[in-house]
């Protein structure tokens, strides 16, 4: 078990306490605990590049534990109804369709090596961005921003979309192992 993994394992076990800060209309706390879980994910990427600590669990738990922090962190928002309910279901349908497409990946005997695009990075910082700007509105009168953070994590959460069936499609067509970006 290296550094990072247990620092991933940390921003997992952050989810729950982010949803029960939500729950109770306890923002602050939300926004400190979604804070908190983002750096985690930074650190425990420098870390594993920094000390060579990199590990095939890491390359697993990193992507899928920002996917539960991201999907759940929507889901809350938009029962609240603090952002648009299309964009959560915009962005949890392209982390459902990029899960289904590596078990198909998978199931057909194709090693996946999880190797995020720019895109996909830039995508999910974005999300991450458009988040912590919404849990922020009792401290930043974010209202001048209007719709444009969510059409902006829209855009990008459809393009990194696209990218990802994209690559899928060319691995399954080519009967090639190659990278899932």
């Amino acid at each position: 078990m290296t550094v990072p993994n247990l620092i991933t394992i940390l921003r997992i076990i952050l989810v729950p306490i982010f949803i029960i800060y939500m729950i109770n209309n306890r923002t602050s706390a939300s926004l400190v605990i979604f804070l908190i879980a983002s750096v985690s994910d930074a650190l425990d990427g420098f870390i594993a590049k920094v000390f060579h600590q990199k590990s095939n669990l890491g390359a697993h738990l990193d992507p899928l534990a920002d996917k539960i922090l991201l999907m759940s962190a929507f889901i809350i928002l938009a029962i609240f109804k603090m952002i648009p309910s299309w964009l959560a279901v915009l962005t949890i349908s392209r982390d459902v369709i990029i899960l289904l497409g590596v078990l198909v990946l998978y199931l057909n005997d194709y090693p996946v090596k999880i190797n995020p695009s720019l895109l996909s990075k830039a995508t999910t910082c974005i999300q991450v961005a458009t988040i912590i700007v919404v849990l922020s509105n009792d401290y930043i009168d974010i209202t001048f921003l209007g719709m444009y953070p969510f059409w902006l994590a829209a855009i990008f959460t459809i393009a990194s979309g696209l990218q990802y069936i994209r690559s899928g499609l060319i691995i399954l067509s080519q009967g090639v192992n190659s990278n899932f970006t």
